[in-house]
């Protein structure tokens, strides 16, 4: 049963009228009689297919899960003030955030370009990394769940985080999430770890930037199936976000795009730069590692530059000369000369006989003084 406006909440939050519904509840917008403000309320909705025993228990769950995700201290993290249970139902009071959702946003502008949306990702990737360090799960990461304010993106609606994760409930044939946004091994079954919430943002972040939804299906199972026929994925107006938006995406979860290089790569495109460009040098900087250990014998160290034994080679034709710059430059700060340069480190076999040198000689060309007779 829904609750009435006006309905007061654990003897303390007045609801005045309803900001939000979804598949799974309603957010309401009420006031605080104890505190004296405005905080935002959301009414859970749990199944009419379960008994009375997983009822309670979820409930349960949902209270645990609500006061943990509270000590999340984070800016994209919605601030969650109390969890109450009454009318058998959990009730998630929180921050009133004066934004619009992502879904929204898209609706009035349309598709976002690839920079805007790359910064929304990073702080939601930002938020999901805080609370997967607290041990929870989001589990329904889509565009209706992310606020928009300003330059800050919130992700919010932790409340149905709860509703996932207990055998029963996979038992029951209840997924919790939109069509589109699921993770391919939740739709299989599998149990949920931080990597599905990072396949659920790799599907909002291409929502927001191509202004459709991921392959057009319009059921979990219809997108899965879509995306395991091995078809690649379409992107029109991604341009510097593909990279990012097919390594999140990838149906193998061992391989996926982990959050670590995915914050990474956001914040470059973020910046206007690549997302490859990181991974490319290291990339290139390995495969010359491998290639001097591949040239060079077991046991044996590469020559010293400029020093090789007579009448031998070097392994490797020398570069050729790069034209380097006049040494007297000219700036606003003044005139930059040349640096001294420093003589290359000798071979060390040179340096082990310039200190049996050191030793010895001193001693071979010591003489004593005549003794003087009386």
């Amino acid at each position: 049963m829904r609750a009435p406006s006006g309905y007061l909440l654990a003897a303390r939050y007045r609801l005045s009228e309803p900001v939000g519904r979804g598949g799974m509840g309603t957010v309401w917008r009420a006031h605080d009689e104890l505190l004296d403000r405005e905080v935002a309320v959301k009414e859970v909705r749990l199944p009419l297919v379960l008994d009375e025993e997983l009822r309670a228990e979820l409930c349960a769950r949902t209270e645990r899960e609500g006061r943990a995700t509270a000590m999340v201290a984070h800016p994209s993290v919605i601030t969650v003030f109390d969890v109450v249970t009454e009318d058998e139902r959990p009730w998630i009071v929180m921050e009133l955030l004066r934004a619009r959702s992502l879904e929204q946003l898209l609706q009035d502008r349309g598709p976002l370009p690839p920079r805007e949306v790359a910064e929304i990702g990073r702080q939601v990737l930002g938020a999901l990394r805080a609370v997967h360090a607290k041990g929870i799960l989001h589990r329904d990461v889509k565009p209706s769940n992310v606020l928009v304010t300003g330059e800050r993106a919130v992700l919010t609606d932790f409340g149905l985080a709860a509703l996932e994760g207990d055998v029963s409930i996979t038992q029951a044939g209840i997924i919790p999430g939109s069509a589109g946004y699921i993770a391919p091994e939740r739709v299989l079954g599998a149990k949920a770890d931080p990597s599905a919430d990072l396949w659920s943002l790799g599907a909002t972040l291409y929502t927001a930037v191509e202004g459709r939804g991921l392959q057009g299906r319009r059921t979990a199972a219809a997108a899965l199936a879509a995306l395991t026929s091995g078809e690649p994925i379409p992107m029109e107006k991604a341009g510097p976000l593909a990279p990012v938006l097919r390594g999140l995406l990838m149906i193998d979860p061992a391989v996926r795009l982990d959050a670590v290089r995915a914050s990474l790569m956001l914040a470059r495109v973020a910046a206007g730069g690549s997302a490859v460009e990181p991974l490319a040098r290291s990339a290139g900087r390995a495969a010359r590692g491998a290639t001097t250990a591949t040239q060079l014998p077991f046991g044996r160290r590469p020559p010293h530059r400029g020093l090789h034994r007579a009448g031998s080679a070097p392994a490797t034709a020398p570069p050729s000369p790069v034209p380097q710059p006049h040494p007297y430059r000219r700036t606003a700060e003044g005139v930059h000369r040349k640096p001294v340069e420093r003589l290359p480190t000798p071979h060390p076999f040179v340096r082990f006989m310039a200190s049996v040198a050191r030793l010895v000689l001193p001693r071979l060309l010591w003489t004593r003084e005549p003794r003087k007779r009386s």
